[in-house]
């Protein structure tokens, strides 16, 4: 027992070492774009991490943080966000210390008038529409089911066959649909803070719906590459073989359902190999709809 106990001792003080090495040289200076990249991708749990507790901080002080899943999810895709910045720019920035430049990107964006808000057509109605009803689905399974419905139209026995569910949760995907109808709709347009004058004027312009189609489809790009970051393990997009071997083989349940809601190109890629049955022609489109 005692064995074991210094063994794990001993672990741990070496991945406190080398996270302190680590820290280190991202505290020193980087001359050229190769070498931040190298030193960089040597750390990105660390810098991740990082990026997410000052996000944690902000909201703790600002007084909007909350010991719950919703938060913790929002935290770990604004420090993937910010992450994603750093990765981007730092290149341009050299000679920098990567370490100062990620703590100013992401000082920078909490000094925002709207410190979270990724795009700026998102504070449109239309915007908060999207934004809400992805946000919601990421923590509320009712809501993730019902994005096939408000963003491609689709019906609970076209969802099953479109993901080639198996018997055992075909009767989930019916009680999805009917919770988010009873109460998870009006719940989730009661938190976007939507008037009632402002869905009227969705309504109205979902009656040009070429261009309105077009304009929802633009902005649920954003959306939707924002929100899968909530879920690091389903985020990645698969090529096509990867598709087709999960489909066939009948494995990554979780994955299909989580990750085709929000992304239409994959779900597309998906829908191209047939697998979809009779259930609509052609390939899926986005045809917003704004009532359960």
């Amino acid at each position: 027992m005692h064995g074991i106990e210094a063994h794990s001792l001993l672990n741990r003080n070496r991945t406190m070492a080398n996270r302190m090495t680590t820290l280190g040289r991202l505290e020193e200076v980087v001359s050229t774009a190769d070498e931040f990249d190298r030193v960089v991708s040597q750390a990105l749990p660390l810098l991740l991490d990082r990026a997410a507790g000052y996000t944690k901080r902000f909201l703790r002080e600002t007084g909007q943080w909350s010991d719950d899943v919703a938060h913790e999810k929002f935290v770990l895709r604004w420090g993937a966000e910010y992450l994603e910045q750093f990765l981007v720019t730092g290149r341009s920035e050299v000679p920098c210390r990567p370490l100062f430049l990620l703590d100013s990107l992401v000082a920078r964006q909490h000094s925002r008038p709207e410190p979270f808000c990724y795009h700026p057509d998102l504070l449109t109605p239309l915007g908060r529409f999207l934004d809400g009803l992805v946000g919601r689905a990421a923590v509320s399974r009712d809501a993730l089911i019902a994005l096939y419905h408000h963003c491609y139209g689709l019906g609970p026995g076209q969802v099953i066959s479109a993901l080639r569910l198996n018997g055992s949760e075909s009767p989930r995907i019916y009680k999805n649909f009917q919770r988010w109808r009873d109460s998870g709709w009006k719940r989730a347009i009661g938190d976007m803070g939507m008037t009632d004058a402002e869905l009227k004027g969705l309504n109205e312009q979902q009656r040009q719906q070429h261009r309105f189609n077009s304009d929802a489809e633009r902005l649920l790009g954003f959306v939707q590459a924002h929100y899968r970051k909530s879920e690091p393990d389903h985020y990645p997009c698969l090529s096509r073989l990867q598709w087709e071997d999960m489909f066939l083989q009948g494995y990554g349940t979780d994955y299909r359902i989580w990750h085709l809601a929000l992304c239409l190109e994959c779900l597309r890629t998906a829908w191209g190999l047939g697998l979809d049955g009779a259930a609509i022609v052609g390939k899926p489109r986005l045809v917003l709809q704004l009532e359960p």
